[in-house]
């Protein structure tokens, strides 16, 4: 049996620390139509009688359309050319650093989605904000399976590296005031991050049936816009330690549900 798990971030450099993370040795690069490329980590070293590990990681672009496309671009191209495996993959993951809503995700930490969530796909009213579901339009988020979410808690946990389960949110644009910092907060009660990707990813995952999961670094507080506060190089550390960790635990012994 081989467990198969797409990864998607936005940059390479989220996907070189993954890449690295994972140590799953050499990589083969497979190109994909509108000139995505796979990256592409296979555990050979799986002892008899457990699951090897098929671990393919794409660099997906900024933002949840982008994301979108380039997922769905991955799991049309495996289930078209990977005919007997039932489902593309086993399960999704969408990664890379993002903000951190204080004090639940500090700087370095890691942040599991418990739940990903689509934070400006709606409308403003005089009357406040309206999801999409109150508008009758589709839905904004996706809840991620708890023995899931407690399984990856698990190994980082067991691995030392500090964590926080909680809402991701996706936004098209990135929070640069304490004000928009609070409206989010409020709207999404126990919200742990923000990005802008995740949301993305899970509706291409969703079409398919495959389960995800969004994990992110840590590289600066949500609120006000201050670059120099940033830690994307600690952040992309903590990402590839955390990645290490799931390597060796989550992804070998894989039930999504």
């Amino acid at each position: 049996m081989l467990h198969r798990i797409l990864i998607v971030t936005a940059v390479a450099a989220e996907a070189d620390s993954v890449s690295a993370g994972l140590g799953l040795g050499g990589q083969e690069l497979v190109p994909l139509p509108g000139g995505f490329v796979l990256r592409r980590h296979t555990d050979g070293s799986a002892p008899a009688g457990r699951a090897g590990v098929l671990v393919d990681v794409l660099v997906g672009g900024v933002g949840p359309a982008a994301v979108a496309a380039a997922t769905g671009t991955a799991l049309a191209y495996a289930s078209l050319t990977e005919a007997g495996v039932g489902t593309p993959y086993d399960l999704i993951v969408s990664a890379g650093i993002a903000g951190g809503f204080v004090p639940l995700a500090p700087i370095g930490s890691v942040v599991v989605s418990a739940s990903v969530v689509a934070a400006d796909l709606g409308a403003q009213t005089p009357d406040g904000y309206l999801t999409v579901e109150e508008l009758g339009f589709g839905r904004s988020a996706h809840a991620v399976p708890e023995a899931l979410t407690g399984r990856i808690a698990a190994a980082l946990t067991a691995g030392g590296r500090a964590h926080t389960v909680g809402p991701v949110l996706t936004v098209s644009t990135v929070t640069g005031t304490a004000g928009r910092a609070a409206e989010l907060a409020a709207r999404h009660p126990g919200a742990a991050a923000e990005a802008m990707e995740g949301f993305g990813v899970a509706e291409a995952a969703a079409a398919y049936g495959v389960p995800a999961v969004e994990i992110r670094a840590v590289s600066n507080a949500v609120g006000p816009r201050d670059r120099a506060a940033w830690r994307i190089g600690e952040a992309l550390e903590s990402l590839g330690h955390a990645f290490g960790l799931l390597g060796k635990t989550v992804f070998v012994d894989l039930d999504p549900s």
